[in-house]
């Protein structure tokens, strides 16, 4: 609550605050620590009355215990992967030894929806899926053998060993989720946050790009990582802003904050055992950097917004090459800096020594009107719009719950060739 009244105070915009394992009961699924959360829904409650979200994580892994109600109803239900000799596999992940639930087969899906549905009325606005390729511990491959047995739906191949369902695992635990979210609200669209995916997966959650580093190379490769997702038919990705693993610097974070804010999915994320990533703990410049940054994001709500509309009827990405721009020039094809937002190009700078100012900008044939909020820094993107566009801008809110349908937009007009 404190993190969030900070933001609030210092007037940098923020929409969720995001639950770690770290709040579960021994990383138990579906359990709070009693110590620290006592009463998640107050704190729910607390959080949207200063309108803030939450949004919590929950992995396959179950904890292989006697007397813990999702691994006994799990057990009862049958519905763990198995190994060749049809016993449950066990595997270990954070609680220790854990089975794993078989989302290929229906009667998983909907055993495990059923309880999302029950977990969502602690005050719950969204779930993360971490750690869902599977990925166990003390392996060679970091996942289960492929020798495992699924007991898959008929429709999609019914039953078969690990090494077939292994890249769709993921995304049935995402559709799972969605559709047990989906259970406890029908008038309210589920958020899911998944880490593993496949073709498809965007029906039923957003994607983060995983745990990255935090270094320049890392920030760097966020960009194409994005790109890419969005060319595979996920627009809505994004990097942990920032880096998880390490520690950022000011100019570092601050820098990231900029290109990450125009990202289709903006969070930042670190690990435990890290230093403070909150923008204010890197100083009063690396602050102010990231409060322009999020204003910038949220006065191109609703772009972004119409864009992710598109997305949804047509299948175009949010964030595109810039060869989608003129795809004649193979120059463009090149550019891992900037990227398109619809007719909006974004420029930044992923290298230490310059800021986005001092970077040459190869840009698309035809008239791109550089522009500006009047918050122009050097550790901000450099901004381009397409000559004959016009770009609807909002108010520059510190929530989204601010906004109302009534409020005035801003058109920005970017004139072309004829004026």
């Amino acid at each position: 609550i404190q993190v969030v009244r900070t933001f609030r105070e210092k007037g940098i915009p923020c929409d969720v605050i995001w639950m770690d394992i770290d709040y579960m009961d021994g990383f138990r699924c579906f359990t709070f620590d009693s110590n620290r959360f006592p009463d998640p829904k107050s704190m729910a409650d607390d959080l949207h009355s200063i309108g803030c979200k939450s949004i919590w994580m929950l992995d396959p892994g179950i904890k292989k215990e006697k007397g813990y109600f999702v691994y006994e109803s799990g057990s009862e239900t049958d519905v763990w992967i198995k190994k060749a000799d049809d016993s449950p596999f066990i595997g270990e992940v954070w609680p220790g030894d854990c089975v794993f639930p078989d989302f290929t087969c229906e009667r998983t899906r909907t055993w495990w929806a059923s309880l999302v549905k029950d977990f969502v009325s602690n005050g719950v606005d969204g779930i993360w899926n971490d750690m869902n390729e599977p990925a166990v511990f003390k392996t060679t491959t970091k996942t289960m053998p492929e020798s495992n047995i699924h007991r898959g739906d008929a429709d999609i191949g019914g039953v078969q060993n690990h090494s077939y369902y292994h890249n769709v695992y993921g995304m049935l635990m995402a559709r799972s989720t969605y559709e047990g979210m989906a259970m406890s609200n029908t008038d309210k669209r589920p958020f899911v946050l998944t880490r593993a995916g496949f073709i498809g997966s965007q029906r039923y959650a957003a994607t983060w790009t995983g745990d990255n580093l935090s270094n320049w190379e890392h920030m760097h490769m966020s960009l194409p990582m994005v790109l890419q997702l969005g060319l595979s038919g996920q627009p809505l990705s994004g990097p942990d802003i920032g880096g998880f693993a390490g520690n950022a610097t000011p100019k570092l974070f601050g820098r990231w904050m900029g290109v990450g804010a125009l990202f289709p999915f903006s969070r930042g994320h670190s690990e435990t055992g890290s230093i403070d990533h909150e923008p204010w703990s890197f100083g009063e410049e690396c602050e102010e950097v990231c409060r322009l940054a999020l204003l910038r994001r949220y006065r191109l709500l609703p772009h972004i917004y119409t864009l992710f509309y598109l997305s949804h009827k047509k299948g175009a990405p949010v964030a595109a090459p810039l060869f989608f721009a003129d795809s004649q020039d193979p120059e463009l094809r090149k550019i891992e800096t900037s990227f398109l937002l619809g007719p909006l190009l974004i420029c930044a700078s992923t290298s230490p020594e310059k800021g986005a100012h001092e970077c040459a900008h190869k840009l698309p044939k035809g008239v791109w009107s550089r522009f500006d909020f009047g918050d122009s820094h050097p550790d901000l993107p450099v901004m381009y719009l397409q000559g004959g566009a016009i770009l609807p801008v909002g108010l520059p809110i510190k929530h989204v719950g601010e906004a109302s349908l009534e409020d005035d937009l801003s058109l920005i007009v970017s004139l072309d060739e004829n004026g």
